[in-house]
């Protein structure tokens, strides 16, 4: 991790966190089968390289992508998605295949890992559509910001309200990133796309 402390949110030049959390909420094990689970909190999190088999049935995954390469935050439609530190918004789409991420943003940021000053682009996957309203590429943003919120079923690609965020150290080329891969692929993505949790604390 890149510095643990600040990045929990204790450290002087901490970020903001990306979604307003409870003190209490469920880490979800999407490796074994979904059915007949008793939920107790509103708020969940899916878990960053988790190998998902079986979840992902759509077209879009051709029957082989399964390691989830984002980190999942399940809450309400609605709830506030904040940009967790200063940077500019480099791209969005809706993303309507079904399966996909629906209406996605992608921000660009520059901060230091390991001493290097580098850029770090963010994805938010699964907002609404109104999230996409009156967006300019470029346009800044301040940390702590109101950039969307997490979109219905109808909208974010046909998955229960979450926001998928994933962390890519290569610029997108769209405002889209492969938010799960191949078992082949997956030492490559890891690398390409770190753990969330460098920027949202541990969450577990």
């Amino acid at each position: 991790m890149w510095g643990c402390s600040d990045l929990a949110g204790t450290g002087k030049n901490s970020f903001h966190p990306i979604v307003s959390l409870p003190e209490h909420y469920w880490v979800l094990n999407l490796q074994r089968p979904q059915t007949d689970w008793a939920n107790p909190y509103p708020v969940t999190i899916g878990r960053y390289d988790e190998d998902r088999k079986g979840m992902y049935t759509q077209e879009l995954f051709g029957g082989e992508r399964t390691i989830h390469v984002g980190l999942d935050i399940g809450a309400p439609a609605q709830t506030p998605i904040y940009a967790f530190q200063d940077g500019l918004i480099h791209s969005f789409a809706d993303n309507d295949q079904e399966g996909s991420y629906g209406p996605t943003i992608i921000t660009e940021h520059s901060l230091q890992i390991g001493g290097v000053q580098t850029s770090l682009w963010v994805l938010h996957g699964h907002l609404s559509r109104e999230s996409l309203q009156g967006l300019k590429i470029g346009e800044k943003i301040l940390q702590g910001q109101e950039i969307g919120k997490m979109g219905g079923e109808d909208e974010n690609g046909g998955w229960p309200p979450h926001v998928h965020i994933q962390l890519s150290l290569i610029e997108p080329q769209q405002a889209d990133l492969p938010g799960v891969v191949t078992p082949e692929n997956r030492i490559q993505a890891l690398l390409d796309y770190p753990d969330p949790r460098n920027i949202l604390g541990m969450l577990y």
